[in-house]
């Protein structure tokens, strides 16, 4: 690769920099040569060596303005911002129209929360500058700063007017655009930025992003597909391009895609996930399999990869091998309630049902309060006879849904059980009120009770 004049004297500054910090002899370089040796070193980090430099390009150049910006910018960064302040105003008074001034005055303001003050001497700072592009986009991030996405949006556009290669002004707008459910505007907006600049992939990657956000698939992987041929090892394009085919049920083109991520670096659990998925989907139980073993081998912590594969085993109704996973998984998260209800269902259909219970039971106490789950492990419990724990597990379900007539004709079936007519009536009379139709629930759960020629009359009376 060849490098400019300008890079080459750049890297000559910087070697004769630090072979001279080496040997302690004071070389002479000129002021810009010491400001973009002492940026070069704040940028990568180095705030001690930037310091050392800014001190000895003080001692050459007193007079400087440019380095004497420069140790603003540094001043700023180490959070002094009264002294930088202070040198501002020196600065000032001998060189009012330069627009550096009122961008650091800006900086400090924006780091003390004055947004809206920013803006203004970001503004003064458009009639001095020849770098409109940056001063632009330094107005739309203050913006942003305010949530005042329309002003920062209209900013990031004029930026990309003034320097259309400016990315992370152009990732800002579709951001503002996003933030602000104005997914269609983006994508007219994309296009047009598109014929100035057919060649942005990062304008295509998000272009697809959008299509895809709206559910216009095709129109996505078209976009997709210009990314990956303006750039042939543009991951994230592969990787979206996969799941807009796997939307469009093309599952042997979403593998390929996915694959083509896999080549481009290491394999993810992610991309070994879909890829087993859609082999599922193709009927290809052999080769779902192993992309799922793949899934938990990469990444045993992934909970998707441990549940797919346990999923696999449930639908083909072989509980032995489901529970065998479910198990291992259980080993590596003990916590996770995704795992557990897995483990009841399992057990249940193996008509394990103490273990189910336990299942469900952990499920809860680690957060699945879905209604499914409280009735499965209530409906456990009552076949185990245990109607007490099954009443005060309804008890409490109740707190996450009031009105639920599952709930109310299971109580009321349960009270009847233990003889408890006044609390079993005041339920059934619940659940006729919430869902009449539903007292089968009675016949159906609770066959004893259903028998009782009391209960009979009472939904009747409700009837009528």
């Amino acid at each position: 690769m060849q490098l400019s004049n300008e890079e080459e004297d750049y890297n000559l500054s910087l070697s004769k920099f630090e072979s001279m910090l080496k040997t302690n002899k004071v070389l002479f370089f000129d002021s810009e040569e010491f400001e973009e040796i002492i940026l070069h070193y704040l940028d990568i980090g180095k705030a001690n060596l930037a310091k050392k430099a800014l001190k000895l390009a003080l001692d050459q150049h007193p007079k400087s303005t440019g380095l004497k910006l420069v140790q603003v910018e540094m001043l700023v960064y180490d959070d002094k911002l009264d002294i930088a302040e202070k040198l501002l105003n020196e600065l000032y008074a001998i060189e009012p129209n330069n627009e550096e001034i009122y961008i650091q005055k800006a900086n400090i303001c924006s780091k003390r929360d004055q947004h809206e003050k920013a803006v203004e001497l970001l503004k003064i700072a458009l009639q001095y500058t020849d770098d409109y592009a940056d001063v632009y986009n330094l107005i739309g991030m203050e913006y942003l700063f305010m949530d005042n996405l329309e002003m920062a949006k209209e900013n990031f556009i004029k930026c990309l007017e003034e320097d259309l290669e400016d990315q992370s002004a152009l990732y800002n707008v579709v951001y503002c655009f996003e933030f602000l459910d104005q997914n269609h505007d983006a994508i007219a907006y994309l296009n047009q930025y598109i014929d100035r600049n057919p060649y942005s992939e990062i304008a295509w990657h998000q272009l697809g992003r959008l299509h895809y956000g709206v559910k216009e698939y095709e129109e996505a992987i078209r976009a997709f597909d210009y990314a990956t041929l303006i750039d042939d090892e543009f991951l994230g394009a592969f990787m979206e391009k996969a799941k807009a085919y796997e939307r469009l049920k093309k599952y042997e083109e979403a593998i390929e895609s996915y694959n083509r991520t896999i080549e481009l670096d290491d394999a993810t659990s992610y991309a070994l996930l879909r890829i087993g998925k859609c082999y599922e989907k193709l009927g290809n139980l052999a080769k779902a399999i192993q992309y799922y073993n793949q899934t938990v081998h990469e990444d045993p912590l992934l909970d998707k990869g441990w549940i797919a594969i346990t999923d696999f085993h449930l639908r083909q109704k072989n509980y032995q091998k489901a529970l065998f996973f479910v198990n291992k998984a259980l080993a590596i998260d003990n916590q996770n309630r995704l795992y557990w209800k897995r483990y009841a269902t399992i057990n249940k259909q193996m008509n394990f049902f103490e273990e189910a219970e336990f299942g469900y039971r952990k499920a809860v106490e680690f957060g699945d309060y879905g209604l499914d789950t409280w009735l499965y492990w209530v409906d456990i419990l009552q076949f185990l006879g245990e109607f007490e724990s099954a009443i005060q597990t309804l008890l409490q379900a109740t707190e996450y849904f009031p009105e639920e007539n599952e709930i109310e004709y299971r109580l009321a079936g349960l009270y009847f059980m233990i003889q408890d007519n006044t609390k079993a009536k005041f339920h059934l009379s619940n659940g006729l009120r919430l869902n009449f139709e539903n007292y089968i629930l009675i016949e159906d759960l609770f066959p004893v009770v259903w028998s009782k020629k009391m209960v009979k009359n009472y939904i009747e009376k409700h009837r009528k």
